[in-house]
């Protein structure tokens, strides 16, 4: 590419609407690219960003069809006109596309440095297969992936999730593409990953003077990569400018909305997230000085501080006391006559837990936090050690001896949809812990207390008669949340609660798991690998790194002044949407 050539023209699309039989999806997309250029586009989930990457990309599903103009330097014509035969020698060569998740975008029958070589045989930009197979492994070094030539013999499953997502980004680099397309390729990475990953995107354009297109509903993530940004809604573009101007200064309600809640450093008058409803009052911040803020949110610096009245008043009063946790997984011989492996997902790890508690654990994939929920619940026996929860104890008890503790114990999980039955209704659904073996149902009482946990959750009284589909993703967590409350537990383990929700239902689900511990008067154990959330709903915090707890105080400790160096990884990898505007 010629120096001359940098800031041409890449991408010019006009008038771009995608419909369905039955609806529009899109409307009105207008976007103008040059070579080097970095656009975020942003929006929730239901907004159209990924189904506008998808016209981009020629890719729309069977039943969606695009109209407008689509065109790309180098090819005359308007894309949205193309066969699929021309497309095919676009994609993978001139513009490609980074995917959500790998693991389904990549071939798992074929080796990764195969699926690489093959994207630059199939285009012919090599002579010859074995220079492809020598360019691959030359790609996957230069993503950074510790072993490249191993990496190039691995099969996709045997890969990290960073990895996986670095071999992808290797495949859409292979040619050379003047066009990125990258829709959500972060999110499902823990945080020092994420970094990462951002680096080497930002890194991989900018020496090849490739336009990139971020597609994300993060904005702290858009403020560390694009320059740029548009912003979605309802299938239409509702502001769009620098990103300095429209995260500092937005015009449009919905931005502005969009704003408030993802930036969890600040609150409202009361205290609580903003969320897109209560937006009107949020001051966003000032790139000249990012923590400038109105008095109502000049708490949110140390939000957790005053999160649990309850707990200086029980006194020392425990609810969860964990001494000298061990956990010890078998694993199947690698050798026919090799001696079997175990793993150690817990490694001697001892916390205690006070009534009315807000506790936060933290940590990356397979630091062991999901074991530890497991042991917590009594779904998992600890190999050694002392687990007592609310007065029951854990090692050694019998499922018959568990049954208190399935009513003291409730537990909120990351998916929604995949935690509630999809054939029962809402009301069933929530009664169902009220179902205690050997005891005598209640049908009027349980349906008392349906309607009142509906009603503590912000649903209506009808939803009790739907099914889990015919909700959004919030209020299916809403719905489980009241399903978690009904029999009135002393307490709430929240697992990644707002993980796979928008940011404008996470301010909301994050308020109402707030309001609900300090009305039922919980103890609440939430764990997360986002800090930011952590930081906000916690005030005491365990950090957790291979199956050991490396770091533990009061959030601001943790926060504030992290000792161990994970932990400060940790925390200089989390991004915030002020931090990412200050040091732009």
């Amino acid at each position: 590419m010629a120096d001359n050539d940098v800031r041409s023209s890449l991408l010019d699309v006009s008038n771009l609407a995608i419909k369905t039989k039955t609806r529009t999806l899109v409307a009105d997309f207008n976007l103008s690219m040059k070579r080097g250029d970095r656009v975020g586009l942003i929006g929730e989930s239901g907004s159209g960003k990924s189904m506008t990457a998808s016209a981009l990309m020629g890719l729309l599903p069977e039943g969606a069809s695009a109209q407008g103009s689509i065109q790309l330097a180098g090819h005359p014509g308007n894309l949205v006109d193309a066969s699929d035969k021309e497309l095919q020698k676009i994609r993978g060569k001139d513009m490609a596309m980074v995917f959500q998740e790998p693991l389904t975008a990549l071939n798992p029958l074929m080796k990764v440095g195969r699926q690489v070589a093959e994207i630059m045989t199939t285009h012919k930009v090599v002579a010859t297969k074995a220079e492809a197979r020598k360019r691959a492994v030359e790609l996957l070094a230069s993503v950074k992936l510790p072993d490249p030539e191993r990496a190039a013999r691995a099969y996709p499953h045997q890969l990290s999730g960073g990895q996986r997502q670095r071999a992808m980004l290797a495949m859409a680099l292979a040619n050379d593409p003047g066009l990125l397309l990258c829709d959500e390729p972060t999110t499902a990475l823990d945080v020092t990953v994420q970094r990462q990953v951002l680096e080497l995107i930002q890194e991989s354009v900018a020496e090849r003077g490739t336009g990139l297109l971020f597609i994300t509903h993060d904005l702290s993530v858009v403020a560390n990569v694009c320059d740029r940004v548009l912003v979605m809604n309802n299938g239409r573009i509702v502001e769009e400018g620098s990103t300095a101007q429209v995260f500092s200064n937005p015009q449009h309600p919905y931005t502005r909305g969009l704003l408030a809640a993802s930036d969890l450093n600040a609150t409202d008058a009361e205290g609580r997230l903003f969320t897109v409803a209560s937006a009107a009052a949020y001051t966003p911040p000032t790139i000249e000085d990012p923590q400038a803020q109105p008095q109502a949110q000049a708490e949110a610096e140390k939000p957790a501080a005053t999160a649990a009245p309850q707990a200086a008043a029980e006194g020392n009063q425990l609810v969860i006391s964990v001494k000298d946790l061990v956990r010890t997984y078998p694993v199947g011989r690698t050798a026919l006559f090799g001696k079997p492996g175990e793993v150690q997902a817990l490694r001697g790890i001892s916390f205690d837990v006070a009534a009315g508690q807000r506790f936060g654990v933290v940590g990356e994939s397979g630091s062991g936090k999901s074991t530890l929920l497991r042991i917590l619940a009594g779904l998992d026996q600890p190999t050694s050690g002392s687990v007592q929860v609310a007065g029951n104890q854990i090692a050694g008890a019998k499922e018959k001896d568990l049954l208190q503790l399935r009513q003291q114990l409730q537990i909120v999980f990351q998916d929604p949809m995949g935690s509630l039955d999809p054939r029962m209704k809402v009301r069933d659904i929530i009664a169902e812990p009220l179902l205690a073996p050997g005891q005598k149902v209640d049908s009027a009482k349980h349906r008392r207390q349906v309607a009142e946990m509906l009603g503590a959750v912000g649903l209506p009284a009808e939803a009790a008669e739907r099914f889990p589909h015919q909700f959004s993703g919030g209020q299916r967590q809403r719905i489980s949340i009241a399903r978690a409350l009904v029999c009135q537990p002393k307490v709430l383990v929240a697992d990644e609660p707002v993980s796979a929700l928008d940011v404008s239902v996470r301010a909301q689900v994050l308020n109402l798991l707030s309001d609900l511990v300090d009305d039922y008067q919980l103890t609440l154990v939430f764990v997360s690998h986002d800090l930011s959330v952590v930081r906000y709903i916690c005030d005491n915090v365990v950090v957790m790194n291979h199956g050991q707890i490396v770091e533990s105080g009061t959030t601001e400790q943790i926060y504030g002044n992290p000792r161990h160096e994970y932990t400060r990884t940790l925390v200089n990898s989390s991004m915030s949407l002020r931090e990412e505007l200050a040091s732009r």
